[in-house]
């Protein structure tokens, strides 16, 4: 069954279920299972991170140190002090020893500041201080710069961007802040009250803050049962849930009522530990009784069992198990908007070459129409001159014998008149 589950259970977003994760812890796992009806079903809730089991050296666990980085003559480390709850503070360097140190109620009230007396120019550098929980494993550092003056106008303290800078006066007290109070340094419960686990249960249709309460787990072995379904085994968590980190919830004998939505919520109040995992349970047809058998006597030989359309050389009637469907959800939104950009991208580059092909074409074609236009042009050009150069011809020699004709017809007159005036004057002659 645990492989029927594994390959059955399929992988989607929690928003999808409508559930806010901010006020119930931050969702680290969704799944959608689907089983037949009157099967066992194990909706695994492990955490493998942190193995909650009690710890009895919580002293050792929770350290605050304080280090300073050098950077004249060259970048250097130097660890400052050091201090754990119970214990008194260590400092390293033998010429700080009363002049720096830290709250004594720095495990009780957060308040790590360092506090140096007497500043002098080898304490300019950046400190850091580091607040480290092995167990819950956290790890956190604050940086501050410390810059010394002769002057006391120019005391001042301001935000260069990565860190707080703290110009002070040679000679002069200062205490560079580090304050953290967060319940995990101030609270000091025991921790069998701190981790909590329970399991919820959401039937289709009613909303995620009327989910019934099944189970709730407490670190100290104390549970804490909401309806019969845990007496009569119907539902059951290990007893050993804390040690071993598997809060793992069986359902046995599937019903269509158990549909619903399964959460597993777990907290560690004292380390921050919020984490919620989600189950979608659908419950399917019933599996189909195991195939009938059918043997005669010994004496008798066996006589298959035939049903209409069946096959009468097997002695055996296997019938199909249904197959278990995985439901794919349709893909995200942002999924869609990525197909439809390429698709526009690819339409604009088409009709960006088009656009080109068709404005080359264009010139190609204007081009060759001008060259056409200027061939002929010159072509009528030399024509019209030779029919000029022609007619002038022509009517040059229309001219000349017009003027010819006139010519002789001129001197043929002036003949005839030198004749008359010749006779004329031979006669006055005479007489």
């Amino acid at each position: 069954m645990l492989l029927l589950f594994l390959s059955s259970a399929v992988f989607f977003m929690p928003s999808a279920w409508g559930q806010s994760s901010s006020s119930l812890g931050v969702v680290v796992e969704a799944r959608n299972i689907t089983l037949p009806a009157g099967t066992l079903a194990v909706l695994p809730c492990n955490s493998p991170r942190m193995v909650w089991t009690r710890d009895r050296l919580k002293d050792r666990q929770r350290v605050v140190h304080w280090d300073l980085v050098r950077s004249i003559p060259e970048y250097s480390v130097e660890r400052i002090l050091d201090m754990s709850p119970g214990v008194k503070e260590r400092v390293y360097n033998g010429f700080n020893k009363g002049r720096i140190t830290i709250p004594k109620t720095a495990f009780t009230d957060g308040n790590f500041s360092l506090v140096i007396n007497n500043v002098g120019a080898a304490d300019r550098g950046v400190y850091s201080c580091n607040l480290h929980h092995h167990y819950c494993q956290l790890h956190q550092s604050i940086k501050i710069q410390l810059n010394t003056t002769k002057s006391a106008r120019k005391e001042k303290r301001y935000w260069d961007g990565d860190k707080t800078v703290f110009v002070v006066l040679l000679g002069s007290s200062v205490v560079l802040p580090c304050v953290n109070r967060r319940p995990l340094w101030t609270e000091g419960q025991q921790e069998d009250q701190q981790q909590v686990a329970h399991w919820d249960w959401q039937p289709p249709g009613v909303r995620p803050d009327l989910a019934d309460r099944l189970v709730d787990l407490y670190a100290s072995g104390e549970r804490r049962q909401y309806g019969p379904l845990f007496p009569v085994d119907k539902m059951s968590v290990s007893e050993d849930a804390f040690s071993v980190g598997d809060f793992s919830l069986t359902i046995s004998n599937l019903q269509p009522i158990d549909k619903g939505l399964y959460s597993c919520h777990l907290h560690h109040h004292y380390c921050g530990l919020h984490e919620r995992r989600i189950f979608r349970l659908m419950v399917g047809p019933p599996l189909p009784p195991p195939p009938l058998v059918l043997t005669a006597a010994p004496a008798v030989p066996a006589v298959p069992h035939a049903l209409p359309n069946d096959d009468p050389s097997h002695n055996v009637v296997e019938l199909e198990r249904p197959r278990v469907v995985n439901v794919i959800l349709p893909e995200h939104r942002g999924h869609f908007f990525q197909q439809l950009g390429y698709i526009l991208a690819t339409f604009f580059l088409l009709a960006f070459i088009i656009t080109i092909v068709t404005v080359l074409t264009r010139r190609r074609r204007k081009r060759g129409l001008e060259y056409d236009l200027q061939r002929s042009k010159r072509r009528g050009h030399v024509t019209g001159h030779e029919d000029i150069a022609l007619d002038a011809t022509e009517l040059k020699v229309c001219n000349q014998e017009h003027l010819n004709s006139d010519y002789k017809n001129n001197l043929l007159k002036e003949r005839d008149m030198s004749k008359d005036r010749n006779k004329e004057m031979d006669g006055k002659l005479w007489k």
